[in-house]
Order: C-alpha cells, then structure tokens, then sequence
C-alpha cells in the first residue's frame, strides 16, 4: 500500500517574507528566483491549486543589470486600448524613470496568467533605493 499523499490546506498557509537586492544582478535571473517565491514553489508543500507563495521585497531597482545591448534594442510595448494608442518605451528609458516597473513587468510575465497570478504578483514589493518600509516583518534573505 503506498502512503496518500497530503494536500496543503488554505488555512494552513504560513507566509514569509523574503528581501534580495538587485544590485549587480541580472533582471532575468533575478525575476526567475523572485517568481519560484511568489508562486510557493519553494516550498516542500507546494500545492498547484493553493496559492501558498512567499512576500518578496526588492531593493535597489535602479541597479539590475541587463546583458548585451537590451537597453537599446527591448522594447515595451503599451496600448492605451484607443486607435493610435500604441506607445513604444524602450528598456533604457523605463528602467531611467521607473526602474520599479522594469522588475515588476519581468515578474508579471513570469507568473501564472490567472487570478492566482495576479494575488501573487500583490506579494510583490519593489523600491528604488535600499531603504524600505518593511524592517519590522524581519524579512529573511531570498534562497
């Protein structure tokens, strides 16, 4: 007889608070690490139907790195939903004003495009600078 196997339970959600600084590191690779947390795939308890994903807070956004010439070259692409609304923002210019933006959109599109995605994509904290508001949760560094 094989041993059944537990399912994780709602009300047995424990979440905790990770914090990774992007200074140095590549935006890719970092979104990856930062997308596994969200989603709870860490976890030894990973359900695909419960969300049970981590609180992630990023500091240092202005400072990610990106490989190659991206900065010129990968372009956002953002539509106002109106004929002619298309606006084309390359990744230099958006990481200048909102570097924030340039780390969440790499999460958003690594995340489940499903309600759950976007619960998940709520645990997301990302500042510009080193400082954040979030000290008194303790939050442990990201695996």
């Amino acid at each position: 007889m094989q041993p059944q196997t537990t399912f994780l339970q709602p009300a047995q959600i424990q979440r905790s608070w990770y914090q990774v600084s992007a200074k140095g590191q590549v935006l890719g690779r970092l979104a990856a690490r930062i997308a596994v947390a969200l989603m709870g795939r860490n976890r030894p308890d990973w359900t695909p139907h419960v969300d049970a994903g981590h609180f992630v807070i990023v500091t240092d956004a202005e400072q990610v790195a990106v490989t190659g010439n991206k900065e010129r070259t990968h372009i956002y692409r953002f539509h106002s939903g109106y004929f002619g609304g298309l606006k084309l923002v390359p990744l230099g210019k958006l990481k200048e004003k909102h570097p924030e933006r340039v780390i969440e959109l790499a999460v958003k599109r690594m995340l489940p495009k499903t309600v759950q995605g976007r619960h998940m994509l709520k645990r997301l904290k990302v500042y510009r600078g080193a400082a954040h508001p979030h000290s008194g949760v303790k939050p442990l560094p990201l695996p």
